[in-house]
């Protein structure tokens, strides 16, 4: 929960707090210029997966968009997708498409002892040059953070199936008018809703805003980036501080969710929902710097975790992810080469501190990431972690820890490394090596700590011929090493052919 007059604050913060600290970015994919073609865009995918244990490994499970089993020995993956825009019109200023309409379909079926068929996408959309409106499910990143090598944003990381939604936002960023494009700006607005037969709350409902800034061209040397996310859980049901089992909703309650209004009159709030905000509120405050050089790329950032206040407060300051990327832009056809590389510190330790007490900005701590005493089930879509998976379900650690709520374990430092490069020049490869140091919470702390070492690597081929183009085969392992989940090591095998339409 965010308390005062933290969101109000936050949108300030994030539009000056480039101008005034220059902290790193990782992957800006999802917020810079997106393909827009009217070609359909397809695939189907076999993958095979052999583990060592019945619990995958933390890297073939995370930021899989939750298709990939966390509890299989074996498994086998048949997996196919179809996306695709018709142009309605064009615009005429620069010939590119006006309206656009299409829709995408991807479904994924996994057999093991606990066969299922699942639909990570499934969804409508309505383009208009840069502005998408679209409804159902869509696989999206937001943040500044690489969400290919890297641990992912902190509150989404594409670890959970994708949300069920109505979505209106921009799909690059935009030139801000009467700037010469030095200033641009990417946004979104959604609403959501959460799945059924959660553990504790139900009929819960999402809400979710961003807005970032750009300082500098598109092809300037030097880009500056800032902006937010916020989030909400709320309008569900819970046994925990409601009135008779019932969240705030309805239409008033939505406008104190959407404006973050602190202390919110109504007789349908008990006094948890008066002295707070209507739902469970979260985000992060991002910035990052981009530089272009002639051989590279470099792109650094910062995640700052808004939770109960702290931050407004910089009680939890030292909370955060923090990332370096270099992307190199020439490639000298070497035997061996290193094309990408990702360093990444994430921290939740902070909290703000062990103790909190309401109105006290000195010890507003304690605050317990992804857990809310309504939502009891957590910051989470199919027990999974919506955000940075270095904060794992109980379910997923071992079973010496103590179960708390949603997660066991949500005061973690970790230090991750991501690598891409070639080899032989037709073989691309990659790895993610992840070393992380476990508290536990507040309220059930591990003691001295737990150590955990997570990896994974892959080797991947395209081959292209005149009878089968576009076809990829990868080989990659995974392995856990340590106490806080159980040891385990995986191989896992697919074939990928791309553009079947």
């Amino acid at each position: 929960m965010i308390h005062q007059n933290l969101f109000k604050r936050v949108i300030s913060v994030a539009v000056f707090l480039p101008f005034l600290i220059l902290k790193g970015h990782a992957q800006l994919d999802h917020l810079n210029t997106r393909s827009y073609t009217d070609t359909t865009r397809s695939y189907v995918e076999v993958a095979g997966y052999v583990n060592s244990m019945a619990r995958s490994p933390f890297w073939f499970q995370s930021n899989q968009f939750g298709i990939v089993s966390p509890t299989a020995k074996t498994l086998v993956s048949a997996r196919a997708g179809v996306e695709s825009y018709w142009k309605l019109s064009e615009d005429a200023a620069n010939g590119k498409p006006g309206w656009r309409v299409g829709g995408g379909i991807e479904a994924v079926g996994n057999i093991t002892d606990q066969s299922k068929v699942m639909l990570p996408q499934a969804h409508v959309s309505v383009r208009f040059k840069d502005w998408e409106l679209s409804a159902g499910r869509k696989k999206r990143w937001l943040g500044l953070a690489d969400s290919t090598m890297g641990l992912g944003s902190y509150t989404w990381s594409g670890n959970a199936l994708p949300i069920p939604a109505v979505y209106f936002g921009t799909n690059k960023f935009i030139p801000v008018p009467f700037t010469k494009g030095v200033l641009s700006f990417s946004g979104s607005y959604s609403d959501g809703w959460f799945e059924s037969g959660r553990p504790i709350t139900s009929e819960l409902k999402l809400h979710q805003k961003s807005l970032y800034l750009r300082i500098g061209k598109e092809s300037s040397t030097v880009k500056l980036y800032g902006g937010f996310v916020h989030q909400v859980q709320w309008g569900g049901k819970s046994p925990y501080e409601t009135v008779n089992g019932q969240m705030p909703k309805g239409f008033e309650n939505y406008l104190n969710v959407i404006f973050g209004t602190l202390n919110p009159s109504g007789k349908d709030k008990t006094d948890f929902d008066l002295e707070n905000r209507v739902g469970n509120h979260l985000g992060s405050l991002d910035m990052g710097m981009e530089i272009e050089t002639y051989g590279a790329t470099i792109f650094m950032y910062r995640q700052s975790f808004i939770e109960d206040g702290s931050l407004f407060y910089l009680n939890n300051v030292l909370d955060g992810l923090h990332g370096f990327r270099i992307k190199r832009k020439i490639s000298y056809g070497a035997a061996f080469e290193v094309n990408e590389a990702l360093v990444e510190f994430f921290n939740s330790k902070s909290q703000g501190g062990a103790e909190f007490i309401e109105g006290d900005g000195k010890y507003r701590g304690k605050d317990d990431y992804f857990h809310h005493v309504q939502v009891r089930d957590g910051w989470s879509y199919y027990n999974r972690t919506i955000g940075s998976p270095v904060i794992p379900p109980t379910t997923e650690t071992s079973w010496r820890w103590p179960a708390y709520f949603f997660t066991s374990n949500n005061r973690v430092s970790a230090l991750h490394l991501g690598l891409k490069g070639t080899f032989l020049q037709d073989w691309k490869w990659h790895t993610k090596l992840t070393y992380t140091h476990n508290l536990g919470t507040y309220n059930a702390p591990f003691g001295e700590g737990v150590k955990q070492f997570s990896g994974f690597v892959a080797i991947e081929r395209t081959f292209l011929s005149d009878v089968i183009s576009g076809l990829t085969g990868q080989v990659s392992c995974a392995f856990d090493t340590g106490k806080l989940y159980q040891n385990s090591a995986g191989v896992m095998v697919s074939i990928r052919k791309a553009g079947l339409f």
